[in-house]
């Protein structure tokens, strides 16, 4: 059975327990072992993360110190995979630069702050990760995030919803969902997530589920590559 490492806290309001407790049941869902640590300290072992098949962050506005963030890097770049949500994954270390270039984003603002009603589209034929998911629609944070050019943009939401400065620029199309690859390591990140109730929609708890899985895949799929 493939293995995954869930590890939470940070900020509170981010419900970093629930959310981690939901994320071990889609991870079960799809036949993956998830064991949940409460300690950045997960993160010093760079060997027993190499083990792994994936490492999901729920940790937001934390600090992660450099030898443990090289051990995250290492461990991907072999094919253990990395999946998260929201600020638990893409504000989780955010003077960490390192980290920002491996999850492929960073938090950057929410205009309208919580209970922001707005549509998520899925791109239709950009992976097969998404078939079949439909476009759907949340109310909760809109999350504005600096994004790298390098990422597969599976799902996207459309800027301004609520009035503010950066409306002046007029309609932007900002990603919601991706993918990367980093090394022989597979990256999956979902914006959605400011509390663990917005996957009470099918959709979206389909998506993060799909998300899970997928990036968890990476070990196997660089070994069948590799006997190509």
């Amino acid at each position: 059975m493939k293995k995954a490492l869930i590890v939470r806290g940070g900020w509170d309001g981010h419900d970093p327990v629930r959310i981690s407790e939901l994320f071990a049941e889609l991870l079960s869902r799809s036949g993956i072992e998830a064991t949940i640590s409460d300690s950045l300290a997960s993160f010093d072992d760079g060997e027993s993360l190499k083990a792994l098949d994936l490492i999901v962050p729920v940790w937001t506005m934390g600090k992660l110190e450099k030898e443990a963030t090289a051990n995250v890097l290492a461990a991907v770049e072999g094919g253990t995979g990395l999946a998260g949500c929201h600020g638990g994954m893409c504000d989780a270390f955010r003077e960490n630069t390192d980290w920002q270039f491996l999850t492929g984003g960073q938090w950057v603002a929410h205009p309208g702050n919580d209970g922001v009603e707005y549509a998520v589209s899925i791109r239709k034929g950009s992976s097969p990760l998404v078939e079949g998911i439909r476009d759907f629609s949340v109310k909760t944070e809109h999350y504005y995030l600096h994004v790298d050019p390098a990422v597969e943009v599976l799902a996207t939401t459309r800027f301004p919803v609520a009035d503010g400065p950066h409306a002046a620029n007029g309609n932007v199309d900002m990603p919601v969902a991706w993918t990367k690859r980093w090394g022989a390591g597979r990256v999956f990140y979902c914006s959605l997530g400011h509390q663990a109730a917005v996957f009470d929609n099918g959709e979206a708890r389909e998506l993060m589920r799909r998300g899970l899985a997928w990036a968890a895949e990476g070990k196997a799929a660089s070994a069948a590559e590799g006997k190509q």
